[in-house]
């Protein structure tokens, strides 16, 4: 791969990444504090991310996929994006915030998967390169975080009295047309020809029969039922730092992407010492665990245990969610394969994570005081519980079996 197709691709990732983590973490702390937004409508903002998981197969599938270069999708949903941020930061109540939030989505969600589409074209040896190119969205996301906090201040308290969060859609409307203009410069990434797509096989529906296996049933069920109490975390942890006082919450919550990184690198290690059961185990401990040290923690002398939550993001996400990824590549087969990871993504993304942002707009609604604050250490243990639920249930019910960890 040329230098300069990496330098491309790199960019490319680290744009991708720094435009969602340069709103979604702070809508939470925004939507209350400047839209005067209760937990239902919270949720609704934040499940247009399912809404959109579940639209962009279809995009990609029956539109990118067939007829358009990937790249050039890619520009021209970005450039839209730009548009959809700029009126979300001129919205003046939800109900006018929350139909653009939703168009975004359904435009974001599907880039996703062009981004890499385009990078998997120029590749040689994926398994190899890619993992260089990916890492520079997680850099995205952590800067995006830095430069709400530690260069604009956005997220303190001053910055969310006077309504400065807003210039969060403000700045990810200019990266968004930025990589949207950027994005037809990019190396060419035809569409595919001569093959039929089918409604089937977006949705993974050819991988059902792989449900018939009593583990991989299991495994399935454990996935969509985990991302009820994940949901909590991706809808309120940036609120919760943000009301109880904690400051720079938007830097703070981007040591879950440094973690990210760290433990994808002892993943494997771990996998092929200890097993796929026991990896997810800890990864769904490591929730629990998480929602635990929220509820006890404080910005005061207890605030090491919120960040120690935070930086378990890295065992929450690579220990459950890749590893998940694995044993799925692992069960499906070579036909499969694509559709299994579709249908995988579908059920956690989109059903899983839809009933959990409902829920969790429902439990802190139920805990929230007449001054508009909420009883965080009650909130908190609901997840908790339910990870834990989940957990044991995986536990009693999964036969361990050898899985063959492909890096």
């Amino acid at each position: 791969m040329k230098t300069t197709t990496y330098l491309q691709l790199s960019l490319m990732m680290f744009l991708q990444f720094f435009i969602w983590g340069g709103w979604f973490v702070t809508m939470g702390i925004y939507l209350p504090n400047s839209l005067n937004s209760d937990g239902g409508e919270i949720a609704m903002a934040y499940s247009t991310q399912s809404w959109g998981a579940i639209i962009a197969p279809f995009i990609i599938g029956l539109i990118a996929d067939r007829f358009f270069n990937a790249e050039r999708i890619l520009g021209v949903l970005h450039i839209i994006g730009a548009f959809l941020m700029y009126q979300l930061a001129n919205a003046e109540n939800f109900t006018v915030f929350y139909p653009y939030v939703l168009g975004y989505m359904i435009a974001y969600m599907p880039t996703l998967a062009l981004v890499n589409s385009v990078s998997f074209n120029q590749l040689s040896d994926p398994s190899k390169q890619f993992p260089f190119i990916r890492v520079w969205g997680t850099g995205g996301w952590i800067v995006a975080g830095l430069v709400i906090s530690l260069v604009f201040a956005w997220d303190s308290e001053e910055g969310i009295a006077s309504g400065l969060l807003r210039n969060t859609f403000l700045m990810t409307a200019v990266a968004s047309a930025v990589l949207g203009i950027f994005s037809f410069t990019l190396p060419k990434t035809p569409p595919k020809k001569g093959e039929k797509v089918t409604i089937s096989d977006i949705l993974g529906l050819d991988a059902l029969g792989l449900l018939k296996n009593r583990n991989f049933l299991i495994f399935f069920l454990a996935s969509v039922l985990i991302c009820i109490p994940l949901a909590f975390y991706y809808q309120h942890a940036g609120q919760f730092l943000g009301e109880i006082g904690v400051s720079k919450p938007a830097a703070k919550m981007s040591i879950g992407q440094f973690s990210e990184v760290g433990f994808m690198l002892l993943l494997p290690f771990f996998f092929k010492r200890f097993g796929f059961k026991m990896t997810l185990l800890v990864g769904m401990i490591a929730w629990a665990l998480r929602y635990v040290l929220f509820a006890y923690g404080n910005a005061g002398e207890l605030a090491y245990m919120l960040i120690l939550g935070i930086a378990l993001h890295g065992i929450c996400y690579d220990f459950f969610f890749v590893s998940g990824q694995i044993y799925t590549d692992s069960k499906a087969g070579e036909k499969y394969k694509s559709a299994a990871q579709g249908l995988i993504t579908l059920a956690t993304y989109g059903v899983g994570m839809l009933i959990g942002f409902w829920v969790a707009g429902k439990i802190t609604d139920e805990f929230t005081r007449p001054d508009g604050t909420h009883l965080w250490d009650k909130i908190w243990l609901y997840p908790a519980v339910f990870a834990v639920g989940v957990m044991l249930l995986f536990a009693l019910l999964f036969k361990n079996e050898k899985v063959e960890y492909k890096a």
